[in-house]
């Protein structure tokens, strides 16, 4: 039943749905995640990117770094090689458009959730889908935002926790012949000690792994295109053709490819599911639009950068035959593809790099779980006691099979899609407010826009969540100076 359920939501509903947002947000944005592609790198270069304000929020960069956590996992290796083995190399472009499509779509929601943002008394913030619901679309929807948090609570926060320490203790055990168990200990050790320091501590473990895997990753795929970067164009074409129904070979492989290619890349990229924004809000930032426009980013990282590195490293091998299945698939596909390139170690390589995605996204599982925990009003008692439940079912997880756990977790995450779909449709005229805004003052200057969060009362932001850095304040009041002159 469960698998049946799956395959109409994801195999039909979502995957439609979600493509034709796709496209209504990015037409709708006047394609911003191109116009805007070059701001990306100069907000993360600018010093209020790595720097929390003073009040001692996090900084705009460490909430890509746990947003890039969620996203780079297991999916953009075993998810990449699975799509190619079932779909062809044709996948792969579509995995691309589906990228492209979503940077809009995520840039609408996490633009929402840093509008509709709570300052919390520690000096953090809360926000998400849940709160944008309740505060945007008005008293009324407040039985969805609770719905909303049930399903993050119970897709993220318990059924893909539980998951992903499956996956990290049988990587372990196959890359170095480790017990299940004692993996199972030492990883329940490990999260404790990170989910009992708050989100700051989550954000600081990010803010270090997730680089330091996503560049050991990219530059091994890199060290592999030049070792073959005589096939590169080939492999290109290849990846076109294929997508286009234009490869003899694979002719009639057209739909498989699309099919594939759009379901792999919305289940690494997670546009429009609604987790990112969880993230995205409790950064810092001048300007609502300026957090989007980073986490659309996050998407490039993920699937244009991350899962394009997957799938050169095994269509440039000797391993995979186009047209063919063969007798590789999913990790092993990935893990025999790059041991031919560079021997034996790459086998190890991809377990490592397995075990550190999947570890990462345990942690934003996580902090999704506490957020829904958090509007609900649940605290102190109520916390410890989903820690120390979180904590069980990573060593627990690590030695079951998950299978039915699995497949319902797949229905909650698609119910929880179709919940935020449904709120960002709603919505948008908000967002597209919101970036308007941002494109008059970045047009009238080269500095980053700064946000009058009292200009958008009548949509339902607090100003109270918009104190804004002395500088920033300044630059806010000139502004206004400016505008009352005119």
């Amino acid at each position: 039943m469960l698998d049946l359920i799956n395959d109409w939501l994801w195999g039909k509903i979502l995957i439609a749905v979600l493509l034709v947002v796709g496209v209504y947000f990015t037409v709708g944005t006047r394609f911003v995640q191109f116009r805007y592609f070059r701001r990306m790198f100069g907000i993360l270069t600018s010093g209020q990117a790595f720097a929390g304000d003073q009040h001692g929020h996090l900084s705009s960069f460490q909430a890509l770094m746990l947003s890039v956590a969620g996203r780079v996992g297991g999916g953009n290796i075993a998810g990449v090689a699975v799509a190619i083995t079932l779909g062809g190399p044709g996948a792969v472009f579509w995995m691309w458009v589906v990228g492209l499509l979503g940077m809009a779509t995520s840039f609408v929601e996490c633009t929402l959730a840093q509008a509709y943002k709570q300052s919390e008394p520690d000096g953090t913030y809360r926000g998400g889908p849940a709160y944008y619901i309740a505060r945007g679309m008005g008293p009324s929807w407040r039985w969805l935002a609770w719905l909303y948090s049930l399903l993050l609570l119970v897709t993220f926060g318990f059924g893909f926790n539980a998951l992903q320490s499956y996956a990290v203790a049988t990587s372990v055990n196959d890359a170095f012949g480790v017990p299940v168990l004692a993996s199972a200990i030492v990883l329940a050790l490990v999260v404790a000690a990170i989910v009992f320091g708050g989100v700051r501590r989550i954000a600081s473990v990010a803010d270090f792994l997730v680089p330091i895997m996503a560049l050991g990753y990219i530059t091994v795929a890199l060290v592999v295109v030049v070792l073959n970067i005589t096939e590169l164009p080939g492999v290109l074409a290849l990846i076109v053709k294929s997508a286009l129904g234009l490869e003899p070979a694979l002719a009639g492989g057209v739909g498989a490819a699309i099919m594939m290619g759009v379901k792999r890349g919305l289940f690494s990229n997670e546009a429009g599911l609604g987790s990112a924004p969880n993230v995205a809000a409790v950064a810092y930032v001048p300007h609502p639009a300026s957090q989007g426009i980073i986490q659309a980013f996050s998407v490039f990282i993920d699937t244009l950068i991350i899962c394009s590195c997957t799938a050169f490293i095994v269509l440039v091998g000797g391993v995979y035959q186009p047209g063919s299945a063969g007798e590789w698939a999913g990790v092993p596909l990935t893990q025999a593809s790059l041991a031919s390139h560079v021997g034996e170690w790459g086998r190890m390589f991809v377990s490592v790099a397995l075990m550190l995605f999947a570890f990462t996204t345990m942690v934003y599982n996580y902090y999704l779980g506490e957020n829904s925990l958090s509007y609900f009003g649940v605290r102190r008692w109520g916390l410890v006691l989903y820690r120390l439940l979180v904590i069980a079912l990573c060593g627990w997880g690590a030695t079951t099979d998950l299978a039915t756990a699995f497949a319902f977790a797949d229905v909650t995450m698609g119910l929880l899609a179709l919940v935020n779909l449904v709120a960002l449709i709603k919505l948008f005229p908000v967002a597209r407010a919101l970036l308007q805004d941002y494109d008059a003052q970045a047009k009238r200057s080269r500095e980053e826009p700064v946000f009058d969060a009292q200009r958008f009362e009548q949509w339902g932001v607090d100003p109270r969540a918009w104190t804004l850095e002395e500088d920033e304040a300044k630059r806010l009041a000139r502004l206004k100076g400016a505008q009352a002159a005119q």
